[in-house]
């Protein structure tokens, strides 16, 4: 029986993993039983490459590869780097040292295998419970903007971060790429750094396009990787402003349900 796709591509947080930020153990099952049929698997994430790797290593699965800081970096199974596309280091310098509110924002990098902030967040912490990634809190004025995925503002309200978008854009959009990979969460990376780029340049080792692949995301940063891949399905509890900008997508179910993985069953003739 010939297969629907060759791929599947899916985000984590809101996506892929539980209400927790956790892979559930029927998504796991899944994956699993998707990579004996011969399915690529590319997770595709926001979050830095040490925080999610051990996802890889709970799922026993072939040709599976992970896209992180929202393309800037990927690597395959055994940890090769595969894609690393950083932040020219006087970019990144400026960019942590541009001009904010500290009450309502705070500043952030992922530099490596480093998580870089301006300050202790303890809510953070919930999101990276699993992995036991952390950030080092820095002085940026004092900081090196050596191998910079992309630099973050994190705002208490979306209305904190529309200055610093609409300053960054008029200074910096010929040299940026920026997007929202959460409501409060505004990301940038350097010049045609997305999910989509990265994972174009994987799926072609692997001798197909993203036309055949399916993909699943919630976020903005996951606007370029729905739209190019073959199918593109948006979670239920997607960002309103991704629904907005692709009303004709696919939405599927909730991601505390494990709604990739029941649709994937469904697509795949998995049981």
């Amino acid at each position: 029986m010939s297969l629907p796709f060759r791929a599947i591509i899916s985000d984590l947080d809101g996506t892929l993993l539980n209400a927790n930020h956790k892979i559930g153990n029927f998504t796991i099952d899944t994956l699993e039983k998707l990579s004996q049929k011969g399915v690529d698997i590319f997770f595709a994430t926001g979050r830095n490459y040490p925080d999610v790797s051990h996802i890889i290593g709970k799922v026993n699965a072939k040709n599976t590869m992970l896209v992180t800081s929202n393309g800037a970096r990927a690597n395959d199974l055994t940890g090769k780097k595969l894609v690393n596309h950083y932040l020219p280091e006087d970019l990144a310098v400026e960019l942590m040292n541009i001009k904010y509110d500290p009450q309502n924002i705070c500043l952030n990098s992922y530099q490596g295998d480093e998580w870089f902030i301006n300050k202790e967040i303890e809510e953070l912490k919930k999101y990276h419970q699993d992995s036991g990634f952390s950030y080092q809190v820095v002085d940026f004025a004092h900081h090196h903007g050596r191998q910079t995925e992309k630099v973050f503002f994190i705002g208490k309200t979306a209305e904190a971060l529309v200055p610093i978008e609409k300053y960054i854009q008029v200074t910096y959009g010929d040299q940026v790429q920026m997007t929202y990979s959460a409501l409060l969460c505004l990301e940038v990376m350097a010049k045609g750094v997305c999910k989509a780029n990265s994972l174009a340049e994987l799926v072609k080792l692997r001798g197909y396009t993203l036309q055949d692949c399916i993909a699943f995301g919630d976020g903005m940063n996951d606007v370029e990787m729905l739209s190019r891949t073959g199918k593109g399905c948006l979670m239920k509890n997607a960002d309103p402003r991704l629904k907005a900008i692709l009303p004709n997508n696919e939405v599927i179910g909730h991601h505390k349900y494990e709604a990739v993985a029941s649709y994937i069953r469904a697509t795949f003739g998995i049981i």
